[in-house]
């Protein structure tokens, strides 16, 4: 692997049927990073795109799973360098921009950079998911805060304890979201930069699809908050339980002050079972926000380990010089 002011970069390519551009974009990283090391994963493609990409000069490896997330987990996993930078395969990003994303990664010292889409509102004359990348970011930013402004950019540049410390459990096109949660639950250095978007060649087809993937995004975001901010997530519906027992409960006491009777046993019963189970939502969400708290400081361990271990693993590369004692003679 080729070493770029003395770092290892190493790019990765994810596919799935894109013969008509992997090889365009190959070489064009080839051009842009002459020193990296280019590697493609294919998955399951059926029209030669592994054919193209090797004879581009990529290092083609296979990931059966489908999905883009089992893809880039399995890259993250198989390949060693202090600089990731990762794109698609469909000719959309351009590789030249690569040297831009890699500096603004070392300048800001930061473990992401994203190339977020200059020209991500056509997308490539699909309006449905500039529509929804408008949405999808608006309830990212409600969800997890600001800090992001493109979440769904598949060109992005990683530090290697980034990489090493990424859960990745993700299997489709909702990674990049879990990508972006991960850099904000650990409260890690990002940078953005807005980089030209491309549009796709003729013969070249998106594999996302608006109202599927859209739903298994939705379904990420919610699994997410529920391991990142169970509180807020268990409390809303805790409140949601609570303000629906006192909507139920309010007739029955009013009617009881009056009356001395209860003439709505059941809608008393109701009420009750709602304020119980507003309270069980309530503990439930305390508890695991503790444990999300420790799983997020292990986590955050783990990740400055891998600095701590980069950092020896120099020290041990490159002693330092020792003088060596002078005797009582010399002196």
């Amino acid at each position: 692997m080729g070493e770029i002011a003395g770092r290892r970069v190493a790019v990765l390519i994810p596919c799935y049927n894109e013969a008509a551009t992997i090889a365009g974009v190959v070489r064009g990283f080839r051009e842009a990073l002459p020193a990296a090391s280019i590697h493609v994963y294919d998955n399951n493609s059926t029209d030669g795109t592994a054919l193209q990409a090797m004879l581009a000069g990529a290092h083609v490896e296979r990931e059966r799973r489908q999905g883009k997330g089992h893809v880039v987990r399995r890259m993250f996993a198989d390949i060693d360098a202090d600089i990731y930078v990762m794109a698609d395969g469909d000719g959309t990003y351009a590789p030249e921009e690569a040297e831009q994303l890699i500096q603004a990664l070392l300048s800001e010292r930061a473990d992401m950079a994203v190339g977020t889409r200059g020209g991500v509102r056509q997308d490539a004359g699909r309006k449905g998911h500039a529509l929804g990348n408008r949405v999808f970011n608006a309830i990212y930013g409600f969800l997890f805060g600001p800090g992001f402004t493109d979440i769904f950019s598949g060109y992005r540049a990683f530090s290697r304890r980034f990489v090493k410390s990424f859960p990745a459990v993700s299997g489709g096109f909702e990674i990049e979201t879990e990508m972006s949660v991960h850099a904000a639950r650990l409260k890690l250095p990002i940078v953005e930069l807005e980089l030209p978007y491309g549009r796709r060649v003729e013969g070249s087809v998106s594999k996302l699809s608006t109202f599927r993937d859209g739903a298994r995004i939705l379904w990420m975001f919610a699994m997410l908050a529920k391991e990142t901010r169970p509180f807020a997530m268990f409390g809303l519906f805790s409140a949601a339980s609570l303000i629906a027992s006192v909507a139920f409960m309010l007739p029955v006491l009013f009617e009881y002050f009056e009356t001395g009777l209860v003439s709505r046993l059941p809608t008393w019963i109701l009420s009750m079972s709602l304020l119980m189970m507003g309270f069980l939502l309530f503990t439930a969400g305390l508890i695991l926000d503790s444990l999300a708290r420790a799983r997020t400081e292990q986590l955050h361990l783990h990740y400055v380990s891998l600095a701590e271990t980069r950092e020896m693993r120099r020290s041990a590369e490159f002693p330092r010089a020792v003088p060596e004692p002078r005797s009582a003679d010399a002196a």
